[in-house]
Formats: structure tokens, sequence, C-alpha cells
């Protein structure tokens, strides 16, 4: 399927474009909302008024529905910020989306610090722990816009339960073209002179390249994950294996994350050692801030 030529644009604004065209050309793309977005989502709403619905502040039963008209073969993608269809709905996407093997994908806007400013209320950084542990759940967390692009399309083209975590706005594109994706594998973004490698997933890919231009990092390759999951662990050996280090980033606590994950792949083939956590404090859970502010008081970026 062709997901349909779209500009630089951020990364809220490519949801909205690919979208689009995606359920131009798949009648069976129904978009719902927890009433907001509405900046995001008027161009569906307006193109394909029959398969848009605005549960209301209401995500479980929003995801409940998702479930349904997924059952009857409807590729459903909710969408809220990050911890509302989450972890409100965290007994609504293990019993009715994940054990039945359902395509609805759920669209978080606002993943890690994002809403900084709006409190812990607001704040996603405990969102991979959850869904990671869910059979069959694909977390999409592109770093740009054009990962944006490509994780839509291996979504839609292999439909099934995932979770596509968007930052706020504004990411700058890392690649020339959507590349190609498979779960786990890792996507080169700056070379490195050394045997060190920055692995981010997400927004943290801002904060590897951060770190990278340093000059006790200026070793560093450093890679984007944006889609894995629990069937990806196998493929991370081999790559591992290439690097005496590799440090995984997220905008996340360190606990239970991408981090945690990935050490968890290298565990199994006695490579844990080689593998280093850059994630956030539980300090950032109680306080109120900027995302820039936050993410350096937890330690994702440098101070």
């Amino acid at each position: 399927m062709n997901a349909g030529v779209v500009g630089d644009d951020t990364t809220n604004d490519a949801v909205s474009r690919i979208v689009c065209a995606l359920a131009a050309a798949n009648e069976r793309i129904v978009l719902m909302v927890g009433d907001l977005g509405w900046s995001v989502v008027e161009p569906f709403a307006e193109r394909f008024p029959t398969r848009f619905f605005n549960a209301g502040v209401a995500e479980q039963n929003m995801t409940g529905m998702a479930a349904g008209l997924a059952s009857e073969g409807f590729h459903v993608f909710s969408y809220s910020i990050a911890n509302f269809p989450t972890f409100r709905c965290a007994e609504q996407l293990r019993n009715d989306v994940a054990y039945h093997g359902l395509p609805v994908t759920v669209v978080s806007v606002g993943g890690g610090l994002a809403y900084g400013a709006l409190g812990y209320s607001h704040h996603a950084v405990q969102d991979y722990a959850l869904l990671r542990t869910l059979p069959g759940m694909r977390i999409a967390a592109p770093g740009c816009p054009m990962e944006v692009r490509a994780c839509l399309r291996h979504l839609v083209l292999n439909p099934g339960p995932s979770y596509l975590r968007l930052g706020k706005a504004g990411e700058p594109a890392q690649h020339t073209a959507p590349p190609l994706l498979e779960s786990g594998r890792w996507l080169p973004i700056k070379s490195g002179h050394g045997r060190r490698a920055l692995l981010a997933t997400g927004a943290a890919l801002a904060a590897a390249l951060e770190w990278q231009a340093r000059s006790d990092h200026a070793d560093c390759a450093v890679y984007s994950l944006p889609l894995w999951g629990m069937d990806a662990k196998g493929l991370q050996v081999e790559q591992i294996a290439a690097f005496d280090e590799v440090t995984a980033l997220e905008d996340h606590l360190s606990d239970g994350g991408f981090g945690s994950w990935l050490l968890e792949a290298a565990s199994g083939a006695g490579l844990a050692g080689r593998v280093r956590l850059r994630g956030l404090d539980a300090q950032v859970c109680g306080e109120v801030g900027s995302q820039a502010t936050l993410n350096r008081l937890g330690g994702l970026t440098p101070t």
C-alpha cells in the first residue's frame, strides 16, 4: 500500500496527513479520539465523517469500541495524550485488544516529558514498561517525521496490536526518505569511529545526537530503533555483538523500559555487560517544568 507523499512537517502533521492518505486507499481505516487533537484530526473528520468517532473523555470506552470495530475487520487508530489511552485503558488493551490480536493502533501524542509543564498527570514515562509486556503488542516510537511515515506504513501493512508513541512536535528529519523498517532492526543515523554505539528509541534520538556531539562521545555511532517489541529481542544479539558498548537512550524511566528490554535480550547471550542505560531518573516524576529542563534533570541529556 502506498502511504502517499507528504511534505516536510512536524511529527503530528505527518500523522494527520499520512493517516488521511492511508484512509483514502483503505476504507477499513477508522480514527477515534478522546475529545482532543482537533488541529490534527480535523482533516480526517472532514474527509471521512463516517469513519471518525469522538468518544469523549472516556478513553476506556474508546478502547472497547476500537476493539469491537477491529473485530469486524476495521483497523482502528485511537488518538489521545499518551497517559490516557495507555494506563487508563490497561485492562481494555490487555483483555480486548492484545489477547485477541486485534488491529488497534494506539496513537499517543506527548510521549515522555513533552507535556512537562502540565505536571505528572501528563508525563508518559512508564508507558513502555506497561505495553512491552503485552504479547503481540508492537511498539512504534519514531524519532523524526520520516520515521513516523515509515512506522505508519509498516503498521498498516502488518496489522495487529500496536502502540505509536509520538513526541509533541518539531522533531527534525533524520532521513532523506522514509526508511524501510523491520521490527528490532537498528537504523543508522550517524557513523562513528570506535566500538561504541548510542541506540535511541523515539524522541530520545535527539538526546543521542546531543551526546554524540560531545568530545567524550564523539567516537560513538548513533542508531535509531523506531520499531520493537517482545518478538524482536532475537535480532538484538548480533547487533549488540558488533560493539564493545551500546548505550540505550529513552525518554522513559530507566526501570522497565526500552533499555531494560535491550538488556534482557543481551543477557541471554552473555552480552549484558556491553549494555548501558540512559533513561530518566525517577526524581522527574514529582517535578514540573519544560521538556528540556526535565530531560536534563532526569539525566537523559547533558547538563
